[in-house]
């Protein structure tokens, strides 16, 4: 790279972890076409400065308090398009990266990755290369198929059972929250228990949090 005709890459720093961020900060400040334009420990305060600052590139934890790194995701592409995310995580799950790699996020690495990593990941995406790999493409088609297509077969009622089964309510509790007979509520368990291929609402609930984590929303 030419330093005389490229401009340093802008990048924020998006985690909860003061510790993590300084880690980072120190890698990036060591590269002569890098720098680290701000640090955002909250959803809230990331939101904030990419308006500020409009940084090229987003490193992006997922997990951190009242924070939905899907919301804050499609937020940043509807509204800072130039803007690109990639995302530095220690929770490498399927759901999280196909998730994330539909909602616009160009790369997903480990925070466990090497500074030559780090900084090569930085630089491909600011020149605008997607950096989803082969195999990450594959584990994303998979949940998404396992996922989409079985959550398709559900009506939106059953849909509204699931959502009260994992959250651990009786058929007589869904059925006077949803306003149905008991009858209609065990139909629509057993239904569901057809359509996820599951035997018991211990097994759909645990399908539900392996596909929707809460933690994405």
């Amino acid at each position: 790279m030419s330093k005389h005709t490229e401009k340093k890459i802008s990048v924020l720093i998006v985690d909860d972890h003061p510790p993590l961020r300084a880690g980072v900060r120190a890698i990036l400040e060591k590269t002569p076409d890098i720098y680290v334009i701000g640090e955002a420990g909250s959803g809230e305060e990331a939101e904030k400065l990419l308006d500020e600052l409009r940084p090229k590139i987003i490193l992006l934890d997922l997990k951190m308090p009242n924070f939905s790194p899907l919301a804050f995701e499609k937020w940043a592409r509807e509204n800072y398009p130039e803007t690109i995310t990639l995302v530095l995580t220690a929770h490498d799950r399927d759901a999280y990266l196909a998730s994330m790699m539909e909602a616009g996020a160009v790369g997903f690495l480990d925070k466990e990755s090497r500074a030559e990593q780090l900084i090569e990941a930085i630089r491909r995406a600011a020149h605008g290369e997607y950096l989803i790999t082969n195999e990450q493409l594959i584990r994303a088609r998979n949940w998404k198929k396992e996922a989409g297509e079985k959550w398709e077969k559900l009506t939106e009622r059953e849909r509204e059972v699931l959502l009260l089964m994992e959250k651990g309510l009786s058929n007589k509790a869904i059925a006077k929250r949803v306003g149905v007979t008991l009858k209609t509520v065990a139909y629509h368990v057993s239904a569901i228990f057809d359509r996820l291929d599951v035997e018991s609402r211990h097994e759909a609930a645990a399908w539900y949090q392996k596909y929707f984590p809460k933690d994405l929303e």
